[in-house]
């Protein structure tokens, strides 16, 4: 697959949220598991990738620590830190009896495997249909360097082993650096207003 350059923007983010909380009350197109919501959830507050997520179990959550702390993922045992939404979403969350996975699956004892339908009818209502599963965790890149934090902190927190995966994160970095030259050319234009009629 190509490699893209796609993350939500503060509008998208707001129309995700809305349509996640339509789908957790059944005003969707199609009824969908919690779970669903939950995963979709916990992927955006951690940027975890959402394999990890979908085979997340219990006994991987320290809440006294703040973390998951997976046996196994993409680059081995890893920590995904929970800032408090993910916290209260996991406290929250309903445990199975005899089911050791947090996502829980349609077959006893198992965790959720599929997820692409429920995404596509989450993905219509807010408009997002070039959007994967994946670009959330781009996006908790995004705002990670967004608020001025640099690539190795980010590929900490996304569990990276080698700088040159965060690195392809680096246009994240663009985006501040927009914002200062939009408001500094800002102020220049307002100073200079009266220059262009001599």
């Amino acid at each position: 697959e190509t490699k893209r350059r796609r993350y939500l923007s503060q509008a998208e983010m707001v129309r995700l949220g809305e349509a996640l909380s339509k789908a957790e009350v059944g005003e969707l197109e199609r009824a969908m598991s919690p779970y669903v919501v939950a995963m979709l959830r916990l992927v955006v507050l951690t940027g975890a990738r959402h394999k990890e997520i979908l085979t997340l179990r219990w006994q991987e959550v320290n809440f006294d620590r703040g973390c998951l702390e997976l046996v196994d993922s993409k680059t081995g045992a890893k920590e995904v830190f929970l800032p408090p939404a993910a916290r209260q979403l996991l406290a929250d969350l309903p445990r199975e009896a005899d089911n050791p996975y947090v996502i829980v699956g349609k077959k006893p004892g198992s965790h959720m495997v599929n997820v692409k339908d429920s995404w596509a009818v989450i993905r219509r209502a807010a408009n997002l249909d070039d959007v994967r599963i994946h670009d959330l965790r781009h996006t908790f890149a995004s705002l990670g360097a967004r608020a001025g934090m640099s690539l190795p902190l980010i590929g900490a927190l996304l569990g990276h082993r080698s700088p040159q995966t965060t690195a392809r994160y680096a246009h994240l970095a663009d985006d501040p650096l927009l914002d200062a030259a939009e408001t500094i050319g800002a102020g220049l234009t307002e100073m200079f207003g009266g220059a262009k009629n001599g």
